[in-house]
C-alpha cells in the first residue's frame, strides 16, 4: 500500500482527497492534517507521499516542506495548489518538492499521480512546466557555464537518464525505455544527483534545462 498524508487548511479539501485516494486499491490516506499539524503527522505516520498545500494561513507551506525534506528517509512531497502559476513554484521545487498537484485535478487522475510520485516520477502539469520556463530568472552566463560544467561530468548513459528524468519518467519507465533494471537506473540517478549537486529530480531537470541539455528534446 502507498501511504499518503494530506495537508491542507481546508477540511473539505482534506476529506475530498482522502475519499478519492482511499477508493484506490493500492493507496491509503493514513492521516490528514492542517499546516501546524503536518510535521508531527509525517513523523508519526512515516508516509510514502505527502500532498502539501502550498498556501496555508497558519503556517507557510514552504517552511513545512523544508522541515519534511530534512527528515531522515523523507517522504516524497508534492505541493497542492489552486493556481498553476503560483509564485511559489520555483521556490518549492528548489526546496525539494517533487512536483505540483492542482486541486482541480480530475479524481481519476489523482491516484495515478500519486503512483507516479512514489515510483520516483515528477508531477508537473504542462501549464506548470510552461510557467516554470516563463517565470524562471534569466541565468547569468557564469551560472550557465557552471551548469554546463557539471553536466559534462556525467557519462553518456547518465545524460540519457537525466533527459528522461526531466521528461517526468519514473525509474521503472526509464528502465523500460533504455533497457536497464530499476536498480541500475536508481544507481544512475544517485550518481547524477551527486555530480550535479542537487537533491531532487526536478532540481536536476531545471539544471539540465539551463545548461541546454534539453534543447531540441520533444
Amino acid at each position: 500500500m502507498i501511504r499518503v498524508v494530506v495537508v491542507d487548511d481546508e477540511a473539505l479539501v482534506r476529506s475530498g482527497f482522502q475519499l478519492i485516494l482511499n477508493a484506490a486499491p493500492d493507496i491509503e490516506v493514513v492521516a490528514t492534517a492542517t499546516g501546524s499539524e503536518a510535521v508531527a503527522a509525517v513523523e508519526r505516520e512515516r508516509p510514502d507521499v505527502v500532498l502539501l498545500d502550498i498556501r496555508m494561513p497558519d503556517v507557510d507551506g514552504l517552511t513545512v516542506l523544508r522541515q519534511i525534506r530534512a527528515m531522515a528517509n523523507a517522504p516524497v512531497v508534492a505541493m497542492l495548489t489552486t493556481f498553476d502559476t503560483d509564485d511559489y513554484i520555483l521556490s518549492a521545487l528548489r526546496s525539494g518538492a517533487a512536483g505540483f498537484v492542482l486541486k482541480d485535478t480530475e479524481p481519476e487522475q489523482l491516484a495515478q499521480l500519486t503512483r507516479t510520485l512514489v515510483a520516483g516520477g515528477v508531477v508537473l502539469s504542462p501549464k506548470v512546466s510552461a510557467a516554470l520556463l516563463r517565470n524562471a530568472e534569466p541565468a547569468a552566463t557564469a551560472d550557465i557555464d557552471a551548469d554546463a560544467g557539471r553536466i559534462q561530468r556525467l557519462t553518456d548513459r547518465e545524460r540519457a537518464v537525466l533527459v528522461l528524468v526531466a521528461a517526468g519518467l519514473s525509474n521503472a519507465e526509464i528502465g523500460q525505455r533504455i533497457h536497464l533494471s530499476v536498480g541500475t537506473v536508481k544507481d544512475h540517478v544517485s550518481a547524477i544527483f551527486t555530480k550535479l549537486r542537487v537533491t531532487s529530480r526536478v532540481q536536476a531537470a531545471l539544471l539540465a534545462q539551463r545548461a541546454g541539455l534539453l534543447d531540441g528534446q520533444s
